[in-house]
């Protein structure tokens, strides 16, 4: 049969769906929007920097020691060091830790795979039994709970993988930031493909991970493992703090008879995308130590912004979190074209229609995020 007209969509969010195959956002395009959404991932890609290497040195020098209390000091600690940890004025490092955490909860992709093989064990092995060579009682004790220490080089992989995945992240939003203030990114389309391109430029990038023992290195992940920045941090990163998340203490009933909470992983919606910004600032809400820190490396034009806007800086954390929400349906607007099955800028109708099935599955998912809400704002 041949189509000469193509047919339009039946979907509840079809005007999105049209948006996006027209080379735009979910998103909507708009001055004040690309002012929050640049100015925002500007300051989330300083505080991402400090996330990430604070990841990656927990995971490189921190690995096996169950009583670290030193492991956000990133091997410096002095006094003044310490003074500011307990006055609080330091960089929230809990809520990388937290994402961290949910990440490898809801698992997915190669990172979460590999972790599963034998291959991995038989490397945390050589690793716990080189750690503790001088140290009968903790070889006992793995004798004994033979899944304890492997479970936790598991976790030291999540550290090393978010911190690698949020590296080049933060290098991507900087970069964005500059280009803005050159004059290059001037409309949110731009902001969209310029995190696209990012991701693709860093598609293949080697998530790898080893660690050091008397002088020693051993391999955890290797490269030879075949693990990359994009399928196998980026997709599962999207998949399980973008859209499940976890369910933020306070809010929500864990008692299983109050049925506030799904029974299956695959059902959670509590992800960036779903999160409602009003709860920003409540005890228990993990999103809030993420804005605290974000409210610091605010660029001026974006502080110009909020001054103006609403009750100024009263209600900054909330100001802070809408925007971060806006910026995050941008990074998921790159990564849906990413990885479309063909351009949308085809011509050829039988890949239209393949690109209208992939964005129709993943418009199901945005039904019950805060899309409109936000494109109203």
């Amino acid at each position: 049969m041949v189509v000469t007209q193509f047919e339009p969509s039946q979907h509840r969010l079809a005007e999105d769906i049209y948006r996006l195959e027209a080379g735009e956002a979910l998103l909507v395009d708009s001055p004040t929007n690309l002012i929050e959404v640049v100015g925002i991932l500007r300051s989330y890609g300083v505080v991402l920097d400090a996330y990430a290497e604070n990841l990656k040195y927990v995971a490189e020098d921190q690995f096996l020691i169950f009583f670290n209390f030193f492991k956000y000091f990133n091997g410096e600690v002095n006094l003044q060091k310490l003074f500011r940890h307990w006055w609080h004025d330091r960089i929230n490092y809990e809520y990388a830790e937290y994402t961290m955490r949910a990440m490898m909860w809801h698992g997915g992709g190669g990172l979460d795979s590999y972790l599963d093989t034998p291959e991995f064990r038989e490397a945390a092995e050589k690793v716990i039994q080189a750690k503790f060579r001088l140290n009968p009682l903790m070889r006992g004790f793995h004798q004994v709970f033979n899944e304890f220490l492997p479970e936790h080089l598991r976790q030291m992989a999540y550290y090393k993988g978010l911190g690698e995945f949020w590296t080049i992240m933060s290098k991507i939003f900087l970069e964005l930031s500059d280009r803005y203030l050159k004059g290059e990114i001037k409309s949110i389309p731009d902001v969209v493909d310029h995190i696209q391109q990012g991701l693709v430029n860093d598609a293949n990038t080697p998530i790898t991970y080893a660690v050091e023992i008397r002088g020693q290195t051993y391999d955890l992940i290797p490269k030879a493992a075949g693990l990359t920045f994009l399928p196998d941090t980026a997709v599962p990163y999207v998949e399980s703090i973008f859209f499940r998340g976890t369910p933020f203490p306070g809010l929500v009933s864990f008692n299983a008879q109050a049925y506030q909470i799904p029974a299956e992983q695959e059902e959670f919606a509590y992800g960036a995308l779903n999160a409602d910004v009003v709860a920003t600032g409540t005890s228990g809400v993990p999103p809030t130590l993420l804005m605290q820190d974000m409210r610091h490396f605010l660029p001026d034009y974006l502080q110009e912004f909020y001054q103006q806007s609403g009750r100024e800086e009263g209600d900054l954390l909330v100001k802070i979190c809408q925007s971060f929400q806006k910026s995050m349906f941008c990074v998921t607007t790159a990564a849906v074209k990413g990885l479309a099955p063909h351009p949308f800028d085809t011509t050829d109708v039988e890949k239209k229609r393949e690109n209208r099935r992939y964005l129709e599955q993943w418009m199901d998912r945005m039904l019950n995020t805060r899309l409109q809400m936000t494109n109203q704002t």
